[in-house]
């Protein structure tokens, strides 16, 4: 079964995202064409064919919270099969891609980056599936955990507007969950006259246009989010709220 989530042009202007929940032998097939596409692997193990060549396989955990996953980037105009080795879920996040393509791959644990950032009340894991340095399109993507009572894209930030070297235009799209299942979280967002918060769980979605952004986790539940993100450019450059920055000891 495959849920659309996110439709670029409709709820986002270039992201796109899926769910997909595999039974053990079921399949997905798609041919590709203007967008690059990054399979996240949530769960489970999938065996991977790009335009006939068998990549591998790729996937293993049971769960986002058991540690980093796998993931698999695919290039605009190539078609591409997956094939569930077992039970598996699978998000599919796609945009238009820009600049230079690359060969199809699958990303691994040990190619990503995983750091501990921040302090106190907003430290949190993040694990960087897709950065700047790693080619690729247009997309960036990466997972972060929050422990119970935590905050993170803390202190707050946004990335809106192309004015580098203070900020780069970044869309971005969150994909929630929680643990133990039937907790939740808080997405906030503020700026531009606007001032908004509401209550997430277990495959909820935000869609990042603008404005500052900050999360947090209710006290007794870890929240992961995926989190995916494609602008003009693949620079990451967010704006700290400056009534905010002292927080992190500096003004940046």
């Amino acid at each position: 079964m495959i849920r659309t989530l996110v439709v670029p042009g409709r709820d986002s202007d270039v992201i796109g995202l899926d769910l997909a929940d595999l039974a053990a032998g079921e399949a997905i097939e798609r041919r590709l064409g203007e967008e690059e596409l990054l399979a996240v692997v949530l769960s489970g193990r999938i065996d991977v064919t790009v335009d006939g060549t068998r990549l591998g396989a790729a996937g293993g955990r049971h769960s986002v919270f058991e540690g980093p996953g796998h993931a698999v980037l695919v290039p605009p105009q190539t078609a591409v099969r997956l094939v569930a080795l077992e039970p598996a879920q699978i998000a599919l996040a796609t945009a238009a891609a820009r600049g230079t393509s690359t060969p199809a791959r699958i990303i691994g644990p040990d190619e990503q980056r995983v750091a501990e950032v921040g302090r106190a009340t907003w430290r949190r894991t993040v694990r960087t599936l897709l950065g700047p340095e790693q080619p690729a399109g247009r997309l960036l993507a990466g997972e972060t955990i929050n422990d119970p009572g935590n905050w993170s894209s803390y202190p707050p930030h946004k990335h809106d507007e192309e004015r580098p070297p203070e900020e780069v235009a970044l869309e971005e799209v969150y994909l929630f969950r929680v643990d133990p299942p039937g907790g939740f979280g808080v997405q906030v967002r503020y700026g531009a006259g606007t001032r908004e918060a509401f209550v997430v769980g277990d495959d909820d979605v935000a869609v990042i246009r603008s404005g500052f952004h900050p999360v947090a986790a209710a006290p007794g539940y870890a929240l992961y989010y995926l989190w995916i993100m494609a602008g003009q450019g693949r620079q990451m450059i967010p704006y700290v709220d400056p009534a905010h920055a002292w927080v992190a000891g500096s003004g940046t």
